[in-house]
Order: C-alpha cells, then sequence, then structure tokens
C-alpha cells in the first residue's frame, strides 16, 4: 500500500502543480512514411487507449534486450525473460493477457506466427535499431491484420527515409559476458527520389540463468523511392539465432538455492557423473521480404499496398537419456542377450514454414471525414517433422529418418471499413466495422506418434464504435466499445480437440488533459470475455504456455499516467493500473472429485502495475533516468493455488546517456550507460504451474499432485555503449 500511496500522491500533485501553466498551441507534422501505417494506427483524438513510442525513446536503452523489454514500462506491462537478462527469449504481457493475445504487425503486415499466434523476438535480434515508432494499443484497439487483439496490438514502423547521407557504428558490452555490435548507413535521396538504407547486426550473451546463451545475428536493408505523391519501398530482414534452451525453469527449493541452475540438457554418462549437452539449443532462420506501395491521387484519396513473403526454418535439438522407443517408432532390440527398449539419443523437432501477404486500404478524407477501407489475405504453410540424429541403439532407423511429419495451412482474409467523422466543434466519432474469415487445417503425424486433424473454419464480424468530446482545447473525454474474436492456436487444439474460439467486448473510457508539457491520463476498461482462452499455468514439451477455455470472465481496471515536467531539468513520468480480473465460476477436478472454486483470479494478472521515470537533464547533451517498476503479487494458475503464486516485486534501473558533438569526422558520439535492477531485487516475472492424478501410490484413490516452476530475472546487472554517427 506504500508503494501505491506514493503513485497516487505523485498524480494528485502534479496536478494541482501545473493547473496554472498557460496553454501552449502543438502542431504533429506527419512525414510520408506513416501512411504505411495508417491503417492500422490511431491519431491522438481517437477514442482508443494507446501509448506511441518513438525512435529517440528506444534508442536511450538500446543496448542489445528485445523489444518487450524496452516496453517495460508502459502503462500495464508486465516483461519476462527465460535467461534472465532480456535477451533471448523475452515475453510481454499487456493487462494480464499472454503474447498470444496480442496481435503484432510490422509495417502492417502481421508477424504473429500464424498456428501458435505467439509473437518470437528472438527472430528479430536488435530490430529496435531499425524502429522509427511503434504504437502499444491496450484492449481490442482498431482493426489490424492477421489475429485478433485480446489484451492488446503493437504496430511497428520501420526507418524512415533519411534525406541525408550518414553511417552508424553502435558497439555494447554488459553482464553475462554480453556484446552488440551494429552497423547502419543510408545514402541519403540520391537524384531527389531514391535512397538506400542498411543495418547489420550481431547480438551475444552468456545469459543470467545457466548456459542460456544467445547468439543472434541479423540485417535489414531497404532500398526506397519517393516524390510528391508516391512511395515505394522494399524492405528485407531477418537473421539467425542460436539460444540454449532455458525454458524448463526451476522448483521452488532450487530457486531457493540456486536460482541460476539451468536443468536443460542434463543427462547422467556411464561414469554416473552429471552432464549437460552442450547443443540442448534452438537453432532457427527467418527472412522478411515486403514490397510497400503508397500513391496519393488528390488531397482527398490516396492507396497503399503490402506484399509480403516470410520464410522460416530451424529446430530445437534435444539429448534425451533412457527414451523409450516406442516414442520414436523403433522395434526392440536384442544386445548381448538382453531385450533393449529404451537409448539414449539426440533428436530434432522442425519447423519449415511459408507465409504470404496481402494488404490493401483505399484512403478518403475531407474536412470532417478520414475513412478508410481495407483488406488482408495471408496464406501460411508450415511443416513439422522430427529426426533423430544419433542413438545409442538406432534400432532398424536411419540417419535423418522422420519419426512424425505433420503440416499445417492457415488461410486469414479481412475486409474491414473504419471512420472518423467530426460531427460538430466539439464531438468527433469513430465507427470500425472488420468481417475476418480464417481456414485452418492440419494433416499428418504430431510429436506423440498420433493422427492429428483438424480442419476448422470461422467467420467472425467485429464492430467498434467510439465518441471523442472535446471539453475545451485542453481536456477531451472519450467512450468506445469494441468487440473482437479469436481463433485457438495449434497447441490449443493439440491440448483439446473440442477448444473453441474466444468473444471479447472491450469497453474503454477516459479523460485525456494536455497543457504544454504537462499530460494527464486516466483510462477505465472493461473486458468481458466469453470462453476466454486463459493460461491454465502449465507449459508443454517445448516451454509453451497451455490455455483452456474458462467460460465467463473479465477485467475491470483504471490507468492512470502523466508527463510532469517539475522544471526545465527535470521530468517525471508514472503510471499506474489497478484491476480486477476475474473467472467468474471455477470447476476443477482435484483428488478425484469435482470442485467449484466460484469465482477466482485469472492466472498472471496481477492487480497492481505501477512504473516511473525520474528524467534529469542537467545540461543539454546529457540525461540520466531512474526507472522504477512495481508488479503486485500473482497466480500462476486460475485456481489461486498457492503454489502457483509469484511474489509481488519493486525494481529500479538507473540510465544515463551523454553526446559529444565534434567538430570534425563524426556528427556525434554518444555514450550510454544502463544498470538494470540497481537493489538487486530477486525476483521472478514468469513460470508455471502443473497437475497431474496419482492412482498408484494408494491403489483405489485418486491424489492430486501440484508442481511449479520458475523462471528467476537477473540480479544487478550492466550495460555500456557507445555510438558513433556520421
Amino acid at each position: 500500500m506504500k508503494n501505491l500511496f506514493a503513485f497516487l500522491s505523485l498524480f494528485v500533485l502534479s496536478y494541482c502543480a501545473f493547473s496554472q501553466e498557460k496553454e501552449q498551441d502543438s502542431t504533429k507534422v506527419e512525414k510520408l512514411d506513416e501512411v504505411l501505417v495508417k491503417a492500422v494506427r490511431v491519431d491522438a483524438k481517437s477514442p482508443i487507449t494507446h501509448s506511441n513510442v518513438t525512435k529517440e525513446d528506444l534508442t536511450k536503452r538500446n543496448l542489445g534486450q528485445d523489444i518487450p523489454v524496452l516496453l517495460n514500462f508502459l502503462p500495464s506491462v508486465v516483461t519476462t525473460s527465460d535467461a534472465g537478462a532480456g535477451i533471448g527469449y523475452t515475453g510481454i504481457r499487456v493487462r494480464g493477457v499472454s503474447a498470444q493475445s496480442t496481435n503484432i504487425t510490422i509495417n502492417g503486415i502481421p508477424y504473429n506466427d500464424a498456428e501458435s499466434l505467439g509473437t518470437f523476438w528472438v527472430n528479430l535480434g536488435d530490430f529496435a535499431s531499425s524502429v522509427e515508432s511503434l504504437q502499444l494499443q491496450r484492449g481490442v484497439g482498431t482493426s489490424t491484420n492477421g489475429s485478433g487483439a485480446f489484451g492488446a496490438s503493437i504496430n511497428v514502423l520501420t526507418d524512415a527515409i533519411s534525406k541525408e547521407a550518414n553511417g552508424e557504428i553502435s558497439n555494447s558490452i554488459g553482464s553475462f559476458n554480453t556484446r552488440k555490435h551494429t552497423l547502419k548507413f543510408s545514402t541519403g535521396v540520391l537524384n531527389e527520389h531514391f535512397e538506400i538504407a542498411g543495418r547489420l547486426s550481431n547480438i551475444s550473451s552468456d545469459g543470467y540463468i545457466d548456459r542460456a546463451s544467445t547468439d543472434l545475428k541479423s540485417y535489414f536493408l531497404q532500398g526506397s523511392y519517393i516524390d510528391d505523391n508516391t512511395l515505394i519501398k522494399a524492405i528485407t530482414f531477418g537473421g539467425s539465432e542460436v539460444t540454449y534452451q532455458s525454458w524448463f525453469g526451476i522448483d521452488a527449493q532450487t530457486l531457493k538455492d540456486d536460482r541460476t541452475f539451468n536443468p536443460a540438457g542434463i543427462y547422467t554418462d556411464d561414469d554416473g557423473s552429471t552432464r549437460f549437452y552442450d547443443r540442448e539449443v534452438d537453432d532457427y532462420k527467418q527472412d522478411h521480404y515486403q514490397l510497400h506501395w503508397s500513391q496519393r491521387y488528390n488531397n482527398q484519396w490516396s492507396t497503399t499496398v503490402g506484399l509480403n513473403y516470410t520464410y522460416g526454418r530451424g529446430f530445437f535439438e534435444q539429448f534425451r537419456e533412457d527414451d523409450d522407443f516406442d516414442t520414436y517408432g523403433f522395434q526392440p532390440l536384442t544386445v548381448n542377450g538382453q531385450q533393449q527398449t529404451t537409448t539414449d539419443l539426440i533428436r530434432r523437432r522442425w519447423l519449415d514454414n511459408d507465409f504470404y501477404v496481402f494488404n490493401a486500404s483505399a484512403n478518403y478524407k475531407n474536412n470532417n471525414l478520414d475513412m478508410i477501407f481495407g483488406t488482408s489475405f495471408s496464406h501460411y504453410d508450415g511443416d513439422h517433422f522430427g529426426e533423430v540424429v544419433w542413438a545409442e541403439f538406432a534400432s532398424q532407423s536411419d540417419i535423418r529418418d522422420r519419426y512424425y511429419d505433420g503440416n499445417g495451412k492457415k488461410n486469414d482474409f479481412s475486409v474491414f471499413v473504419k471512420a472518423n467523422f467530426r460531427l460538430n466543434d466539439k464531438i468527433k466519432l469513430y465507427g470500425d466495422l472488420q468481417m475476418r474469415n480464417v481456414n485452418y487445417a492440419t494433416s499428418g503425424i504430431a510429436s506423440n506418434l498420433t493422427n492429428f486433424t483438424v480442419d476448422e473454419n470461422f467467420t467472425f464480424f467485429n464492430p467498434k464504435a467510439g465518441i471523442t468530446y472535446e471539453l475545451n482545447t485542453k481536456n477531451d473525454l472519450y467512450f468506445s466499445y469494441a468487440r473482437a474474436n479469436r481463433e485457438p492456436s495449434r497447441g490449443d487444439f493439440e491440448n483439446n480437440p473440442d477448444i473453441n474460439p474466444e468473444q471479447l467486448n472491450d469497453f474503454e473510457l477516459g479523460w485525456r488533459h494536455k497543457k504544454r508539457n504537462f499530460s494527464f491520463n486516466a483510462n477505465g476498461y472493461l473486458m468481458l470475455y466469453n470462453e476466454q482462452l486463459v493460461l491454465t499455468g502449465n507449459i508443454d514439451g517445448v516451454g509453451n504456455p497451455i490455455r483452456t477455455n474458462s467460460g465467463e470472465s473479465y477485467r475491470l481496471g483504471l490507468e492512470l499516467e502523466a508527463v510532469i515536467p517539475v522544471s526545465s531539468k527535470l521530468t517525471l513520468q508514472p503510471n499506474i493500473t489497478l484491476s480486477s480480473n476475474q473467472n467468474r465460476e471455477t470447476i476443477i477436478s482435484f483428488d478425484g472429485d469435482l470442485m467449484n472454486l466460484g469465482k477466482t483470479d485469472i492466472a498472471f494478472s496481477p492487480e497492481l502495475i505501477a512504473a516511473n521515470a525520474i528524467v534529469y537533464q542537467p545540461i543539454k547533451n546529457l540525461q540520466m533516468s531512474l526507472l522504477s517498476k512495481f508488479v503486485g503479487e500473482q497466480y500462476m494458475s486460475n485456481t489461486e493455488a498457492d503454489i502457483s503464486k509469484l511474489d509481488s516485486f519493486f525494481i529500479n534501473d538507473f540510465s544515463v546517456s551523454y553526446t559529444i558533438k565534434p567538430k570534425s569526422i563524426f556528427d556525434a558520439v554518444i555514450f550510454t550507460g544502463l544498470v538494470n535492477n540497481i537493489f538487486n531485487e530477486k525476483y521472478v516475472s514468469n513460470g508455471y504451474y502443473f497437475t497431474y492424478d496419482d492412482d498408484f501410490t494408494n491403489p483405489g484413490t485418486i491424489t492430486t499432485v501440484e508442481g511449479a516452476g520458475f523462471y528467476p530475472q537477473a540480479t544487478t546487472n550492466f550495460l555500456l555503449g557507445a555510438t558513433l554517427k556520421f
């Protein structure tokens, strides 16, 4: 309660202190590049709850950590890292909703994996270095491309065209042998129309968790043509990642005794010694090819067309000790007169996929109306197969034999129309209608050697509407309603063939106040779910979270955020979210009996999330920031099991940036430092919970056994960087 009181007091005091300030008009000039994301973004007056993040915001902390970690201090956000240090496999939850329910687009192109619905930021190493801006919409948000948003959407705009030729060399080092090396360039606009720009990056880290190493190689290249009415961009980006697995977590006792322990790859050799397999890794490559064409015909009409092809391929490799022959379809062997039915082996489980996207939109606007018509079609074709690459006893198998082989295909088609209409000087109306059709079909054998066949077709209607009322030049009130429907993922079907799609009705009510450099936003939300796919807390064999339908549930919350210029040198940026997240009724089987637990908290949904940034700029080229984050206690299960509780945590980071502008050679030299978790807090932001029925210990009775796994986050660590701009 002390932390809560401090944050609330800060809001009250800030409003009183700056209520006497004079008004200052501000205008925003939209860059031509921003038309690429106009169809999926909203403006400042829209009745959609959102936060905008600029390139400058990202640059201050961009020393190698993934994009989710760079967004950690936005309202209602909780982030986590499997390796503990923010590099490698990282995740983001917004309003308690998992990454599977967060829609991600890059230049309007869907990025979420079509089958798992998740987002693997590890495949976008150092992508923050190629981001011009991004917008985080909380709740359903506006209609977007790809899978529906059930807690948030993040749409990313890549680098804008640079008028002047430039180059940049950036290097950083830090704890856990972390290193980041980036080379960027732009030719500037040549012959008044053409630009070529690119980036090469390498990030490596040993990770906070034992052996949780990461090696990320990535690239970004774009060629652009621009004139007064035309923008054409050809973009390719991607790279490769090799990440030692750290998704197994550890139990509560190990967390207490040895919190960096990693059980991945553990085995016992012939001498009885404990060893760890050195190639227990995820090895994946992904390449994206985008083509965008925006055309302005006159002051009223413009169009945008986007094409995308993504090629992904890779595997995760595991050493398996004493695995059953049956798991791989092996036939029993007789070795030295004894029948052999188990073996040590090394296996690879592969993904090989192609993803095609076509987007198109048309924009009409006049003094009072801004309307966008759009359509999107995507086709996904993904192979899933497993290979045994070595076995102590290989039975009848040959090297590279596939012990399972399956395929998934998904077609996603949507059309939408959205409009902003200014009714008068005070009232602005917003409307948004989307129809979406999804077909998902699988064939072949799953990893458990059973036939896995799905053939589902879903048609969703997603209406949205809102109103913004301008009280005066300093204050806006807004209200919106949005519906979203969302299909289950491949993993949902694997774990429960009878899984249902989920539906969300989202109500948002807010107030925005801005006076000169001071701003204050308050937003209340009510998210009503039917058949919400919530995290059970358990994970599958590859670390992916398992979800189930929860019937009716809701999220009710209040979000407050402000920017408070205490002086010309000192600014405060606090935010806080208070929420109640409830399953209306939870029925479980425990010790062989059905139990009705009534209302329970939704898993991974803390009631309190708060953050603050104290930004101090004593001189023009020096900036220091103290970044604070509080996350309240939360359960990893929907049953409020004590063993599944994650304690609250309060962490603080300190960052500093100093810019030197030499008179020759370089345009600027920027030194950046970041100390994470400066007070050495030992905390956990993610984990899993599981149960299984034991009917062997006491024959005739069923005993439910509970367990939990935890992903510890790094204690105090640092990153230091230097950037040379020329």
